[in-house]
């Protein structure tokens, strides 16, 4: 089979792993990829969202499968333009894709398939959010509706904080067209819950559930971030859980964008808050596997996940729904850069010891190479330490451990990932 993976950060090298340890005779193309997917497949300088010569990459080169990882390219149609050529590529068209590219889409699907979320309103003018803030509720979040790498939603504990945030989204454009149109709404408290999806439109595959941790400062303190961290599985995702989340959010979802002539084909991302009380509620959808939260995942999905995703592609049905298997804990240490996430510095020189243990996965995302051979940071988010164990404990000390190994100038990460379910752990 030859795969061709698209874009070049921490998910797209652990996307290469894993079809390699599912198919290790496979050829793998990764366009741009990074110095750490080299190892595992052949790297095409195109950038992920250059459309046009990612088609004539994937009919020069006579691919089988094409993987798509970052959202930019499944918002502007590459799945589309790929189908154009009748080449299978995973993940959804730009119509369905929306449900990540705008906010305020996915807010209307949810509203109509009567799935459970945050109350909101959108706007499009710094007067009207005004006008709503101020009478809204404190604590409040304001969401720029479409792309914004992870950094769009700002929560804010008081009505002032939410003036600043939509004036710097609608007035002052600090994520560009992606704060044109602005989402405030209802904080949601309890605790997060990522749950991955790999459907055919109407029935799911579940892979195992992961916590993702969005702020940079340990006790989830400081400004949100991309990701700092992630974990797999988590505890609290029980069994009835998990039927409620399929059931009365992902299948109803699917059914409404099916329902609107854009049926959903792909991974589906949900990101649910379990609030106190135990009752769900959507935080926000993605159309594709989550960064950092996939490099957690794929450690711990069962062998297999490339041949379900080139029968996806193919147009093929899933038989029923199923929730995965998990195979042991994986924790993963994001490394981040000085500076990081406002300004982050790049050229710092990296060392990765030769000798980390066999339960130790680096996955590249911020490096490049200099022309001296030299590894070097070149973005905010570095590395994806993973640590693998039996659970999440010994899984958490083993990514620490290794993270701690790892030297660049002015290096940045959390100590206390899955502090959560170490405290679950400690008090059973």
């Amino acid at each position: 089979m030859k795969v061709l993976v698209v874009g070049g950060g921490g998910r797209e090298h652990a996307l290469c792993w894993a079809i390699r340890r599912d198919a290790p005779d496979a050829t793998i193309l990764c366009a741009p990829g990074n110095p750490g997917v080299a190892g595992l497949a052949t790297t095409v300088r195109i950038p992920a969202t250059d459309i046009t010569q990612l088609a004539a990459c994937a009919r020069e080169h006579a691919v089988d499968l094409v993987i798509v990882g970052p959202e930019a390219p499944l918002a502007a149609g590459l799945v589309d333009r790929l189908a154009l050529d009748g080449i299978a590529a995973f993940g959804p068209g730009a119509l369905a894709a929306r449900i990540e590219a705008s906010k305020a889409y996915a807010k209307e699907i949810m509203a109509a398939a009567d799935v459970p979320t945050a109350q909101s309103v959108t706007v499009r003018e710094l007067e009207a959010a005004r006008r709503s803030i101020l009478s809204h509720p404190e604590p409040l979040v304001v969401k720029a509706s479409g792309l914004a790498a992870g950094k769009g939603a700002v929560v804010c504990p008081t009505r002032d904080d939410a003036l600043r945030a939509a004036t710097e989204m609608l007035a002052e454009r600090r994520f560009g067209e992606a704060g044109s149109e602005v989402v405030i709404e209802e904080f949601l408290d309890g605790e997060e819950l990522s749950v991955l999806a790999l459907t055919d439109g109407e029935r799911v595959t579940l892979l195992p559930t992961s916590q993702d941790h969005k702020r940079l400062g340990e006790g989830d303190t400081g400004p949100n971030t991309g990701g700092m961290g992630a974990y797999a599985p988590v505890s609290i995702a029980t069994s009835a859980v998990l039927t409620t989340v399929r059931d009365d959010i992902l299948l109803p979802t699917l059914g409404e964008l099916s329902s609107r002539g854009c049926p959903y084909r792909g991974v589906l991302y949900a990101g649910i808050m379990i609030r106190p009380d135990g009752q769900l509620a959507v935080i926000e959808f993605n159309c594709r596997f989550g960064d950092p939260e996939a490099q957690a995942v794929l450690p711990v999905t069962p062998p297999g996940v490339l041949e379900e995703l080139h029968h996806l592609a193919a147009g093929g049905s899933l038989a029923e729904n199923r929730t995965l298997e998990v195979s042991g804990a994986a924790v993963v240490t994001v490394l981040a850069a000085h500076g990081y996430p406002g300004s982050p510095r790049t050229g710092d020189a990296i060392e990765i010891p030769d000798d980390l243990r066999d339960n130790v996965l680096v996955f590249q995302a911020g490096t490049t190479r200099d022309e001296a051979g030299v590894l070097r940071t070149s973005g905010g988010r570095v590395l994806n330490v993973v640590g693998v164990g039996a659970d999440v404990a010994e899984a958490a000390a083993t990514s620490l451990r290794a993270a701690g190994q790892v030297h660049f100038e002015g290096k940045v990460f959390r100590r206390d990932l899955a502090w959560r379910e170490l405290d679950r752990a400690g008090a059973t």
